[in-house]
């Protein structure tokens, strides 16, 4: 955007910024981390994308990209997201279904084949089995000739949120929290353009937390999470630039921006006061947005098309680096082809039509967001002291003991319970749902299917990769992997590269961690 004047349609000339000191760029950086904003480049708006085998998901990244996509976000199927192979037992009905499939390094190839790698900027949308599926992006990366160290992404490798929210877990916490580490330390040596962690409040309001809590809980996540590295041995300069954060944008407008703002400024001071941070880049809370799912309404779904672009909207007067912006058609089935376009119109109709981002933090300054602010950091600080206090003056051993207690999960509960229980009394409205009602009985439109013959073919490329392989190899390198997940000192990371190299498979791969590490079994929370 550089370079163009910058007028509204009146033609009337806009400067970057309005109103007084602490400016965008300037700590604590609540009116946003660079001093121009969107004036000097657009956020990144990187589609979600992911459904049956590798080459159906390619070819609707190859599409979003050719529609004006600037990045790439993957979203897998439960089988993999759960560490299991496309033919284990629990994976009957459903591969390929809510995400792409994925078991060994040839459907990673096949996922990204065309696209260039050390070009384009890849999110993998990946908790419990995160390490394995970077292993898998590095190795494919580098048998197509691009080195690890060009590489660009972000891999969410957030396990807190997991036993607070989302539920996809697969080991204890603590042995989790030690791949999680080794990922930031692998990442820190050798990987300098990728981000190690995406601490994500998303799927813990999508879970229906409120807004205040999404905020504490994403934090208190970050701060947890910079403990361990601390411990782990790494200077918190060398690895808290790169780490990032994934944030849902609800309905209300205001709240949502005065919760990225508040976020920002919370994590600049923190870092500074708490932690130690000197490097600025430190300070700066970078995030994505993805408009709320939870939002979308199988009631007259064309009306979520005015919800996301409102959603986005608050992302972008939120200060958000990079923006997903949910299809329409989400609550019926995954998105088909027009609907992902469609959403994707709507980002691009607020970068360049609406003249948004011409100003950064347009609204700051207004009464009411910079309450907003004010309060949402208030709340937050509550939890934080909770959380400091369980934790005997650790956020890291309070995030631990809020989970086994199973505080998170019951704070969120009542949350959740107290949203369904006002639109169930007509106190809350939800337009087509408890109000508006007309027109919903009208056609459905066409929706994208995934059928069992997706499922028969993955497991069939499954079979042929074990065919074709060293098995030798492969025991070789299981029995390294269990070896060194003995060794709480060992990063696992050069292992695991060498495990899904000669193509184990991921299922495999977490058979054997699950060996050492052992399962984790949630406390009942009455």
């Amino acid at each position: 955007m550089t370079g163009r004047p910058f007028r509204t349609l009146s033609g009337i000339p806009v400067e970057a910024v309005y109103g007084d000191g602490p400016l965008p760029g300037e700590f604590p950086y609540t009116r946003g981390v660079h001093p121009d904003m969107y004036r000097s480049r657009l956020w990144t708006m990187r589609m979600f994308a992911g459904f049956g085998t590798a080459e159906d998901t390619n070819a609707r990244f190859r599409e979003l990209l050719r529609s004006g996509g600037t990045g790439l976000s993957t979203a897998f199927d439960m089988p993999t997201l759960m560490g299991r192979d496309s033919d284990h037992e629990w994976a009957l009905g459903e591969v390929g279904r809510a995400g792409v499939a994925v078991d060994t390094v040839e459907d990673v190839a096949d996922l990204f084949a065309g696209i260039d790698l050390g070009a384009v900027s890849t999110s993998m949308t990946i908790n419990g089995p995160a390490p394995i599926l970077l292993a898998m992006y590095v190795v494919v990366a580098e048998e197509s000739g691009v080195e690890r160290s060009r590489l660009a992404g972000t891999l969410q490798n957030d396990i807190f949120k997991e036993y607070q929210a989302q539920k996809e877990y697969l080991f204890p916490p603590r042995p989790s929290v030690r791949l999680v580490t080794d990922v930031i330390r692998f990442t820190t040596a050798e990987m300098p353009r990728w981000n190690p962690v995406s601490i994500s409040g998303y799927h813990i309001r999508e879970a229906g937390s409120t807004a205040a809590q999404e905020l504490a809980f994403t934090l208190a996540n970050g701060f947890a999470y910079v403990e361990a590295a601390c411990a782990a041995g790494l200077p918190v300069d060398s690895f808290a630039p790169r780490l990032s954060f994934f944030f849902n944008s609800h309905v209300d407008f205001f709240e949502e921006v005065g919760k990225f703002r508040a976020a920002r400024r919370i994590w600049a001071r923190w870092m500074r006061d708490r932690y130690g941070a000197i490097d600025e880049r430190s300070l700066k809370l970078r995030f994505h947005t993805q408009t709320a799912g939870v939002s979308l309404t199988a009631q007259q779904p064309e009306i979520n098309i005015a919800r996301v672009a409102l959603q986005a909207l608050a992302g972008v007067m939120g200060g958000t680096q990079s923006l997903h912006t949910d299809s329409h058609d989400e609550a019926l089935a995954l998105p088909s082809a027009e609907a992902a376009r469609i959403a994707l119109r709507s980002q691009q109709v607020i970068a360049h039509e609406t003249g948004v981002a011409s100003v950064a933090d347009p609204l700051g300054g207004s009464h009411y967001v910079e309450w907003m602010t004010d309060e949402l950091e208030r709340r937050a600080e509550e939890v934080f002291a909770h959380l400091d206090e369980l934790g005997e003056g650790s956020l890291l051993e309070g995030v631990y003991a809020a989970i086994e207690s199973g505080w998170f999960v019951g704070e969120i509960a009542d949350a959740a319970y107290r949203y369904e229980r006002e639109v169930n009394a007509g106190d809350r409205i939800v337009v087509g749902v408890n109000a508006f009602t007309e027109g919903n009985d009208s056609r459905q439109a066409d929706l994208l299917r995934i059928d069992q013959e997706t499922e028969d073919l993955q497991r069939r490329r499954l079979d042929a990769v074990r065919r074709s392989r060293d098995d030798r190899a492969v025991v070789a390198s299981l029995s390294r992997v269990a070896a060194d997940a003995a060794e709480p000192t060992t990063n696992l990371m050069p292992a695991l590269l060498e495990a899904v190299s000669v193509r184990a498979t991921l299922g495999e791969v977490v058979d054997v961690l699950e060996g050492v590490f052992g399962t984790y079994v949630e406390r009942t929370v009455v």
